[in-house]
């Protein structure tokens, strides 16, 4: 099949540096009375974890129409990253930055710092490691604050339904909450949606996802990318793809965006799934990641959606999304998550032009072009603050929860070697980092290493009931 390759670049296009965290002590305040998403024109936002993930996110936010947004505040562990995210957006966008030094804050404590510089219905952005965003998520909900939050956003059931719960709570304040699930938001991907459930397709027979590419951001570890006056608990989160509890790994972090689009072109979540995996020659990593994942997940009426995750150097590289009907075949994502040449359907089950019959930008020809395809990265958030400054019911979080809890199961699947029902899984009481709002700058990380610096890692068979002793 002639599918292209990916063009890896990094999640969000301002800032190339990966990952980052702002770390959660115990949350205290008082609710705030019912107030309307920003009744003004203007929209202040803070930026909570200032690694290139935030700093994407902020940007976009500085970069929508409809009325002025300004940057207020921000807040980080790492006063580095901090310092180098508030540069590159003060260079981008000059006068939308309003942030001076006493307004950024560097601590455990800063996102709460942060957000008390807003006023309500202004936005927060949390993208700190996904097991801090209920922590934050609360916190904002006490202060009246719309909120935008990066995926997943969370790492396990517990966290997913505490989530949802708390989804209810910003409602109950006409809260609006985007979550970084962009492709949602990618106009071409819509019209591909509709196109399906239209029938053009016929029935959905099957879908293939793959996310095959070199390592990225902090997804492997060694012991020398620990600094030498590093606590164990800020390398974990400064390497936050390398350890379950943070990120929900590699598997979480990289390949919900593909798992939640395929089940969006189905319109179900899967009952069931079935994982392997395993590492392979990496010497002295001491993440917690395999290095190859395949998933079988199975939806109520038998029909199959497989992944594949592939994270090594020197082998093909590939990253595609694919629905199979009765009558052709669909691409949902090829070469990465810009819209690229996917949004398309063929007559037959391969990817050639001549058996082209639809795209929702065509190459050439009339109408939109492909070039012309709207970023679902400024989409996403287009249309969060369209709905505050218009104070319409905006609320992600419910389909948020439900996409990163899919996603665990799977990677619980393979670090258990168990097959898993959504049933059992989204009704487990298994949590990663269940004290994760208790953690102070001086204390314990979730995890630790043994006497040869070595973390716990998944032992499908050994451990049937959790992802790692």
């Amino acid at each position: 099949m002639n599918e292209s390759q990916p063009s890896l670049t990094s999640r969000r296009v301002f800032l190339r540096n990966t990952g980052t965290a702002v770390a959660a002590s115990a949350l205290a305040g008082v609710a705030l009375p019912h107030v309307h998403a920003a009744e003004k024109n203007s929209i202040d936002v803070a930026l909570i974890g200032c690694g290139g993930r935030g700093g994407g996110a902020a940007g976009n936010a500085l970069g929508t129409k409809g009325g002025p947004v300004t940057l207020a505040a921000m807040a980080d562990v790492f006063d580095y990253r901090l310092k180098n995210t508030y540069d590159g957006l003060k260079k981008q966008f000059r006068d939308a930055v309003d942030v001076p030094p006493d307004k950024r804050f560097v601590g455990f404590d800063g996102y709460k710092k942060a957000m008390d510089c807003l006023k309500p219905g202004d936005v927060a952005i949390l993208a700190t490691p996904p097991a801090f965003r209920w922590v934050q998520f609360k916190y904002a909900i006490e202060r009246g604050l719309n909120v935008f939050m990066e995926k997943p956003i969370c790492v396990d059931a517990p966290t997913g339904r505490r989530m949802i719960e708390l989804a209810e709570q910003a409602k109950a304040k006409n809260l609006k909450v985007g979550v970084g699930l962009m492709v949602r938001h990618c106009r071409g991907r819509q019209a591909l949606y509709q196109q399906l459930r239209d029938g053009a397709l016929g029935d959905i027979i099957t879908m293939r996802a793959y996310r095959m590419h070199p390592p990225v951001a902090s997804a492997f570890s060694t012991p020398s990318m620990r600094k030498d006056d590093e606590s164990e608990l800020l390398f974990q989160i400064r390497r936050f793809h390398s350890f379950l509890w943070a990120s929900g790994g590699l598997f979480s972090d990289f390949y919900i965006h593909q798992i939640d689009e395929c089940c969006w072109m189905k319109d179900a979540w899967p009952v069931k799934c079935h994982t392997v995996g395993g590492r392979h020659y990496r010497g002295d990593n001491i993440d917690q990641n395999f290095d190859v994942y395949q998933t079988e997940y199975t939806f109520a009426d038998g029909t199959k959606f497989f992944f594949y995750g592939r994270t090594m150097s020197g082998v093909k590289d590939e990253f595609t999304s694919v629905v199979h009907g009765a009558k052709g075949l669909a691409t949902v994502s090829l070469g990465g998550h810009h819209l690229g040449r996917a949004g398309r359907i063929f007559k037959g089950h391969t990817i050639t032009s001549e058996d082209e019959v639809w795209a929702a930008f065509p190459k050439g020809g009339k109408g939109k072009k492909e070039d012309d395809a709207p970023d679902p990265y400024e989409m996403e958030w287009q249309d969060l603050l369209d709905a505050i400054r218009k104070d319409q019911p905006y609320n992600e979080v419910k389909r948020g929860a439900e996409a990163s809890m899919v996603t665990a199961m799977g990677r619980f699947a393979a670090h258990t070697g168990q097959e898993v029902t959504w049933e059992e899984y989204s009704n487990s009481d298994y949590e990663l980092a269940p004290n994760v709002d208790k953690l102070t700058l001086t204390g314990p990380a979730p995890i630790q290493a043994d006497k040869n610096g070595k973390y716990p890692v998944p032992m499908p068979g050994k451990n049937k009931t959790r992802e790692y002793a």
